[in-house]
């Protein structure tokens, strides 16, 4: 399968979820793992732009970037689950949209250890969120296992937009980062 298939597929997959608000409640285990990610729009955007920001990144950044994400998301998903509360946990979540949308808008290079730390804050902080949310009667194993493989597709449909469409441009990946800053703060105001 070639690039443009795969992306073409990626986004047949998001696009049913894009009309709910945050999906994966009325479903259990895999699925609701799987869907709520791609349904919130804070969640969806941050991730995304967690792919596109490492895609401006040189060197382990790369990489290290979504990987610290995805496992903090993963630690936060294990305190949400034991129902650990976290003060302005939806003000925290608003606020990692709009800074990923102004780090991928100023293709901000911070060292390695500032980068990783801020990623790994708001995978913690989405992380605790979907953790919470866990739909009643479900397998915390099984929803964790499709939050994350959700959160990985996102992470690597940034990753693939930044770098492989012949249409990204730096400017474009950065309108989408001042975009998606722009709905971080809508998201805080609202």
């Amino acid at each position: 399968m070639n690039l443009r298939s795969s992306l073409s597929a990626l986004a047949l997959l998001l696009t049913p979820t894009l009309a709910f608000a945050h999906t994966g409640h009325e479903s259990s285990g895999l699925l609701a793992g799987l869907g709520h990610p791609l349904g919130g729009l804070d969640h969806l955007l941050a991730m995304l732009a967690v792919g596109l920001w490492a895609a401006q990144q040189q060197g382990q950044a790369r990489w290290a970037l979504p990987v610290a994400f995805a496992a903090s998301l993963l630690l936060g998903g294990l305190l949400g689950f034991a129902g650990t509360q976290v003060p302005l946990l939806e003000s925290g979540i608003a606020g990692s949209v709009l800074a990923l949308g102004l780090l991928v808008a100023l293709a901000a290079r911070l060292p390695l250890a500032a980068a990783l730390g801020l990623t790994a804050l708001f995978g913690l902080s989405h992380g605790v969120a979907h953790g919470l949310e866990l739909p009643g009667a479900t397998s915390p194993l099984t929803y964790a296992s499709g939050l994350v493989a959700a959160t990985a597709l996102l992470h690597a449909g940034g990753y693939a937009l930044a770098r492989y469409l012949p249409l990204a441009t730096a400017g474009l990946v950065r309108l989408a980062g001042a975009g998606t800053a722009g709905a971080g703060l809508w998201l805080l105001a609202s």
